[in-house]
């Protein structure tokens, strides 16, 4: 019986019930795929030493990973939407397989790039289809469902550069191979979650649950544009601010406190994993009151802290960050469910284009910053980019949907 159907209509698939061991499962390969992705910045210093790249190289190679994923992205989710395949999520991640073992053999800056760009492309796979599934399994708790789908993605981000500072760093560039094992163990679960999934679709096929799903907040077409553009911008100045930190904040730490990179790699970690608490929260507080809060809380109320960090201490900063990654990470689960409850039937294609303008947005950001402190300094990088999180109060122009629906 063929169960993925080839309608160009949305299948409406949804759990009565909140199936919390699929969405662990989507957490944790989401955790493994960050995890593995997060090595890649994390190893720039090494790669920075070895191959005496400059800031600017550091940052094309941050751009083709980020480029790669954003572009295909929307392409995964619209294709998502329209002919679901259960197993896209396994194939996806033996991209990022290969990906990461060629980069621990990669001879020179061309096969990096090459190596990263295939990372990539398992991304562009993983990020919407996760998130449909989420959706699917969500039993109607959406900001829930994509918290916890989200938490595994900040969790395993703040894992990479902490595995990299015990095992890249000391071993050396070919140890990078050994987070292929990882890879293996996501694919095996992938697959579980693809039997469940397709057991999924073939239940809405024999209930022919091919329907258009109408809109309910009764917004006319120009305000639902206008509100994803104010979402965009907003996942503009998240996500500029945040390559500031995941790719330079190391830097930043050597050069001003001359802080090892095994320490400086701890600090990452502390913020990385402070923004993974973040996540867990901002969905179900978004659930309970309201997503446009959560969203206008999130990335205006990170702006007191963004504008201090350049100029406290070494304590001082790394408080600060901690602070910074546990406010501002509470807004993506709320803006990707706020932007799904705009365009209801579309979860792959939104999923694709916020998770391709996180990807792209932040491989601009890490390129135009690494441009910026060949030309000035570390310092002065993070003195502009403190501004962003400013960009925060446009939030109040997003129509309250949720008193509609």
């Amino acid at each position: 019986m063929n169960t993925t159907p080839d309608s160009a209509q949305p299948l409406r698939i949804t759990a009565s019930r909140t199936v919390y061991p699929i969405l662990l499962m989507v957490c944790a390969t989401h955790l493994l795929n960050d995890m593995m992705q997060s090595v890649i910045p994390a190893v720039y210093p090494l790669l920075k030493e070895k191959f005496g790249f400059t800031f600017a190289q550091i940052g094309i190679i941050t751009l083709v990973f980020q480029m790669t994923s954003s572009l295909l992205q929307p392409v995964a989710g619209m294709m998502a939407d329209r002919h679901p395949r259960p197993y896209s999520l396994a194939v996806g991640m033996c991209f990022t397989l290969a990906g990461l073992l060629a980069l621990s053999v990669a001879p020179g800056f061309s096969l990096i790039l090459v190596s990263v760009g295939l990372i990539g492309c398992g991304s562009s796979v993983f990020h919407p289809e996760s998130s449909r599934v989420a959706q699917l399994a969500s039993g109607g708790r959406k900001g829930l469902a994509q918290s916890i789908f989200q938490v595994g993605g900040n969790a395993g981000s703040a894992m990479g550069p902490l595995l990299a500072a015990l095992i890249v760093i000391p071993f050396g560039q070919a140890s990078i191979g050994w987070f292929a094992l990882t890879a293996l163990l996501a694919i095996f679960i992938l697959i579980r979650i693809g039997n469940w999934y397709k057991r999924q679709l073939a239940a809405a096929a024999r209930k022919s649950a091919v329907t258009t799903t109408v809109a309910a907040h009764g917004l006319p077409k120009r305000k639902v544009r206008a509100a994803l553009v104010i979402l965009g911008v907003l996942v503009f100045s998240k996500y500029f601010y945040i390559a500031s930190m995941t790719n330079y904040f190391t830097f930043f730490l050597m050069d001003k406190f001359s802080m090892s990179v095994q320490g400086a790699q701890y600090c990452l970690f502390a913020f990385l994993a402070a923004s993974a608490a973040g996540t867990l929260i901002g969905g179900p507080l978004g659930d309970r009151i309201g997503r446009k809060y959560v969203i206008w809380g999130s990335i205006l109320g990170a702006a007191p802290f963004t504008l201090l960090l350049p100029y406290a201490g070494l304590s001082a900063t790394i408080v600060l960050a901690v602070i910074i990654g546990l406010v501002i990470s509470s807004a993506f689960s709320a803006i990707l469910v706020y932007a799904t409850d705009l365009m209801p039937g579309k979860v792959g294609m939104i999923a694709g284009v916020f998770f391709g303008l996180m990807f792209g947005l932040g491989g601009l950001g890490s390129a135009f910053f690494g441009w910026l402190a060949d030309r000035t300094s570390i310092e002065f990088i993070f003195q502009i980019s403190t501004l962003l999180p400013l960009l925060g109060i446009i939030t109040g122009f997003l129509p309250n949907i949720e008193t509609r629906l």
